[in-house]
C-alpha cells in the first residue's frame, strides 16, 4: 500500500536495515489510501510492543505516508496543519511547556507528556506552542 509521495522518506535509513515482517504486516494491514494516522500508528506500535520510531521506520520503508498528526502539525488536507495559535495560556502550561524546551524547541513526547499530566488534549499543547513562539520537534515517529 504505497503512496505516491514528494520525497522517499526510506532514504533516511541505512540502505541495509529492514523492519521485522510482522511490524511490516502490521502496518500494512492498517494503511489507509492516503497514509497511516499518527493515532493509528501509536496503536500499533502499543500492540506490538515496539517504540513508535520503529513503526515509522517501517513506514518509511513501505512508502506510507504519516497522516493527521495528534499535534494538528501536518498530515491535513487541504492544508498541511490544522493547529491554531491559542487566543491565551494559561501561566501553568506555560511553565510546564519553558520547564521541557531543549534549546527553544519542546519534543513531541514532552508535549504529549505536558498533555496528560494537565489533562489536556495534545493539540491544546501545541496551540499554546504556537501562540508562544515555540517550535515542537523529535516526533516520536520519526516524520520531523
Amino acid at each position: 500500500m504505497s503512496q505516491a509521495q514528494d520525497t522517499d522518506f526510506s532514504k533516511k535509513h541505512p540502505p541495509d536495515k529492514k523492519p521485522p515482517i510482522e511490524l511490516q504486516e502490521a502496518v500494512k494491514s492498517k494503511a489507509q489510501k492516503e497514509g497511516m494516522p499518527c493515532a493509528v500508528a501509536f496503536e500499533i506500535a502499543k500492540q506490538l510492543k515496539v517504540e513508535p520510531s520503529e513503526v515509522g521506520f517501517t513506514l518509511d520503508y513501505l512508502g506510507i505516508k504519516i497522516i493527521k498528526c495528534q499535534l494538528g502539525l501536518f498530515g491535513y488536507k487541504p492544508k498541511k496543519a490544522i493547529v491554531e495559535p491559542a487566543s491565551e495560556v494559561d501561566p501553568s502550561l506555560e511553565k510546564a511547556i519553558r520547564e521541557r524546551l531543549e534549546g527553544e524547541k519542546l519534543f513531541c513526547k514532552d508535549a504529549w507528556a505536558i498533555a496528560a499530566e494537565q489533562g489536556l488534549r495534545k493539540m491544546q499543547v501545541s496551540a499554546a506552542c504556537e501562540s508562544l513562539g515555540i517550535k515542537i520537534s523529535n516526533c516520536q515517529l520519526g516524520a520531523f
